[in-house]
């Protein structure tokens, strides 16, 4: 019995053990508290519908058309006109050349400045009161700095050794006009110096102007177009000078001056192709001449001249070239002689434009280059001006040469 007695107060015991733990658990349980909760987001409350303003007025209760009651606009009422559109600038009005004749002479006095030294000093050696061999090597030297040439040289001298011997000649009246007729006789008062432009009876005159860079070539044709508009005569011009940089834009402009149209193509494009429509839009249209301007060749450049070359063939096939015109650079002096030479195995020269002629004293190419191709100088140029190229005139040349 004790033995069951201390059974049972065992279970008791351990039934009680259980029972405390089990609360402390539940007792710790109740005890931990949750996070709180998050704040809430307050309530944003949107803003009333914007007014007029603060003091805007309660709307009034007003009473309502309907549709039908809303009237259309009258058909006839004037509709308002939009805005004229902005006309294009007018074109600016044509510009008027100077007349080509005399032009030479109007010129004299800025061809004088520079060309006075030859003509001055040929003058002053002259009139020395003794003519030894001294004076003339002097004389001889004088014409050979201004690019007379030795062969045109010799032979001016010779010919006023044997006058001035024969003629007793000593005053300067009489010096001055033993001078001047000689040199119009080495300039070949003879050459027809006409620049032909006359064609066919139905194709236009046909002239093509060559020459290396730097000689002024597409200007010189842009002036040679108002010489030809002064003169009457209507002008296409050609622009086959695809190599240089705005060379077509250049010769737009002075076509554009007179109102002479200008045939273009793509840069770098085919010289030959441009000239052949060139001369075909001038038959189309009727005009008088066609200028065309070809590209500046190097003359040391053989594949160059060959392209010129065939240019020239290619023009031809419409008629023949009335005037193949060689521009040269007055202040390069004897340099322009090789160039003329080698451009007139290629083309057929048949006329000189001698530019920059102002700025030199070397005046004495134009006899140079004449002898050495047989082919007159036709025009010269004598300044920056639009109306600076004239007709040459041997006459009015050595009068500027040598003064009054």
């Amino acid at each position: 019995m004790e033995l069951v007695e201390i059974v049972i107060l065992a279970v008791v015991i351990a039934l009680v053990a259980v029972g405390l733990v089990g609360g402390l658990v539940v007792g710790s349980r109740k005890k931990k508290q949750l996070p709180p909760p998050p704040p809430s987001t307050p309530t944003i409350t949107p803003p009333a519908e914007p007014q007029v303003g603060e003091e805007a007025e309660t709307p009034r209760d007003e009473a309502r058309r309907t549709i039908d009651e809303v009237g259309l606009p009258d058909a006839a009422a004037p509709v308002e006109e939009e805005a004229p559109v902005a006309e294009a600038p007018e074109a600016p009005a044509l510009e008027v050349p100077e007349p080509t004749a005399g032009r030479l002479v109007r010129l004299r006095a800025r061809l004088a400045r520079s060309q006075n030294s030859l003509g001055k000093g040929l003058l002053t050696l002259l009139s020395r009161d003794n003519l030894d061999e001294d004076t003339w090597e002097e004389i001889e030297d004088t014409l050979l700095t201004a690019d007379v040439g030795v062969a045109p040289t010799q032979e001016l001298v010779e010919r006023l050794r044997e006058r001035v011997r024969v003629l007793g000649t000593r005053t300067p009246d009489e010096l001055r006009t033993l001078l001047r007729e000689e040199l119009i006789t080495l300039l070949g008062p003879d050459f027809d110096r006409e620049v032909k432009t006359e064609g066919g009876a139905e194709t236009p005159g046909v002239v093509m102007v060559v020459g290396v860079n730097g000689t002024g070539k597409t200007t010189t044709t842009g002036k040679l177009a108002r010489v030809l508009v002064a003169d009457g005569r209507s002008v296409v011009l050609g622009a086959a000078d695809t190599f240089r940089a705005a060379a077509a834009d250049q010769l737009q402009t002075w076509g554009e001056r007179v109102g002479a149209r200008t045939v273009r193509g793509p840069e770098g494009g085919d010289p030959a192709s441009i000239a052949y429509d060139a001369v075909k839009e001038g038959i189309a249209e009727g005009a008088d001449v066609v200028l065309i301007d070809t590209a500046g060749r190097l003359h040391t450049k053989t594949g160059l001249m060959d392209e010129l070359g065939k240019v020239k063939r290619v023009v031809e096939k419409h008629g023949p070239l009335d005037e193949v015109l060689l521009v040269l650079d007055a202040t390069t002096g004897q340099n322009g002689l090789v160039q003329a030479r080698v451009f007139a195995e290629v083309v057929d020269i048949t006329g000189i434009v001698l530019t920059k002629l102002d700025g030199t004293a070397k005046g004495g190419i134009v006899i140079a280059v004449q002898r050495e191709l047989g082919v007159p100088v036709k025009l010269i140029g004598l300044g920056e001006g639009p109306d600076d190229l004239a007709p040459f005139e041997p006459g009015a040349f050595v009068d500027a040469l040598i003064g009054d």
